[in-house]
């Protein structure tokens, strides 16, 4: 099978069940947003050196197919969808990685470490998804997913400062 199939010269591309949509429609732009946090969660890992971390962004990269699927497939019967069970599993995950961490006594900039860093950018990406996926309307339970995926991004970038020895960076008002 080629990579190229010539059909979206035009400036469409088509949905699973056969609709052809233009490549600028809101569908397309979330699941472009969805393709680019996965790509993200990819760079992480790459950076990733902590298994506790590893595996829960392993995870996380399949469920954005999954979620990806289920965005290209509206009206279509058999295809994953993104459920309660989903964003209940990323609130799990976020408690687990929230328990050894210092509470929260002001904002953090986004940096650290590199991990973090990159969580950090895969955490504003994921916002612009949800963004979209609220623009597209009609997938209520994609946009409560990835409101927790953010939130669990977030943690992990916590985390992954945490494990790596290095403190959070506080936001400070005013002149510094």
């Amino acid at each position: 099978m080629k990579l190229y199939t010539r059909t979206g010269d035009d400036g469409t591309t088509g949905l699973h069940g056969g609709d052809r949509v233009r490549k600028d429609g809101p569908r397309v732009e979330a699941l472009g947003a969805v393709d680019e946090l996965n790509a993200h969660l990819g760079l992480a890992r790459a950076a990733c050196d902590h298994d506790e971390l590893d595996g829960v962004l392993g995870v996380l990269q399949n469920r954005l197919f999954d979620l990806g699927a289920d965005l290209a497939s509206p009206g279509v019967a058999g295809v994953p969808r993104i459920d309660a069970s989903h964003f209940q599993e990323a609130e799990s995950q976020i408690d687990q990685l929230s328990q050894p961490l210092e509470p929260l006594k002001n904002f953090i900039l986004p940096g650290g470490s590199e991990l973090a860093s990159r969580l950090h950018v895969a955490r504003g990406v994921c916002r612009r998804a949800e963004r979209l996926c609220v623009t597209l309307g009609g997938v209520e339970p994609v946009v409560i997913y990835l409101n927790r995926l953010s939130d669990l991004l977030f943690a992990m970038a916590r985390r992954a400062n945490q494990l790596a020895g290095i403190c959070d960076v506080p936001w400070m008002s005013g002149p510094q």
